[in-house]
């Protein structure tokens, strides 16, 4: 029944009729960034199997971290740091996923020079040491950094990328047999060109994804009274240290000044928010002070 259902879907990728696009507003009169439905896609993967996989991930990661004594004590004034910025941005994520309410959130810190963050399903964070000394990250561009990590997993990007993997790499078979019988040549010349087209609409609903987090991040951020024009200064920083990046058209991410454009548009909608929340008017805000980047 399950592979049916797959089938369906990657008839459905192959024909255009299941959009990369998000949903409309269920509200688009609310202040802030409008919620949209969660993809309908996300129901044909096993929540409580991702669950518990994201679960045992988690722990083994910690678990060795701990062995490698890469894992950040609980004293260490960044890992206070990071909890009570998750304590502020928390309580607005049932906006985005009522099911937040039951999640057993986490947040934990591993020594590594990468500059990297994430949340896995259920609400389970690390944050790697190399991206606050790195980018020099004030707490607002920490809490861009974890408010689209949380994104990810509010909006369900894990479940819904899964079955879409799956979904496209079937609507690619599907497509390479019929070009090949209407063409009559090779088939496996029709399967690399498949192939090639199925990673490609992968690689963008993945950057649809990414967008997606950074607007749902910001929208977080700024009902927790963080300045979501630190959104901008991080992604600055982001290109100053990632100044090599492939091409926007090949990449699983969209490249940063498409971010900063996007975040741009939806100042009008996000400062509002955060200037109520930190009772000031919206006019008089002043300008964002950022963190210069370290001298290497």
């Amino acid at each position: 029944m399950k592979k049916f259902k797959l089938t369906l879907i990657a008839l459905a990728l192959a024909a255009g009729t299941v959009s990369a696009q998000p949903p409309a507003p269920m509200n688009p009169k609310a202040d802030g960034i409008p919620v949209t439905k969660l993809s309908r896609l996300r129901v044909f993967a096993d929540e409580q199997d991702m669950d518990q996989q994201s679960k045992l991930q988690y722990s083994q990661l910690l678990n060795e971290a701990k062995q490698k004594e890469a894992l950040v004590p609980e004293s260490d004034p960044q890992v206070k740091r990071l909890r009570a910025i998750a304590a502020r941005i928390v309580p607005n994520a049932q906006r985005w996923n009522p099911s937040a309410a039951n999640w057993q959130w986490e947040v934990n810190l591993l020594n590594s020079d990468q500059v990297n963050a994430f949340c896995m399903p259920g609400g389970r964070i690390a944050f790697f040491t190399g991206i606050l000394t790195k980018l020099n990250l004030t707490d607002d561009e920490v809490a861009m950094v974890m408010g689209h990590e949380i994104a990810h997993a509010l909006r369900e990007h894990a479940r819904k990328r899964a079955v879409q993997s799956t979904a496209v790499s079937l609507a690619s078979k599907l497509g390479g047999a019929v070009l090949s019988s209407y063409l009559g040549i090779d088939p496996r010349i029709t399967d690399a060109g498949a192939n090639v087209a199925g990673q490609l609409t992968v690689m963008k609903f993945s950057r649809g994804d990414e967008t997606e987090s950074d607007l749902v991040g910001i929208d977080l951020a700024a009902r927790a009274g963080f300045d979501p024009r630190a959104g901008i200064a991080l992604w600055q920083k982001m290109s100053a240290v990632n100044a090599q990046q492939p091409m926007e058209f090949l990449s699983t991410h969209p490249s940063g000044n498409s971010r900063i454009q996007d975040m741009q548009k939806q100042m009008p909608l996000v400062l509002p928010v955060y200037a109520r929340q930190r009772g000031l008017d919206v006019n008089k805000l002043p300008p964002y002070q950022t963190s210069p980047l370290p001298k290497s």
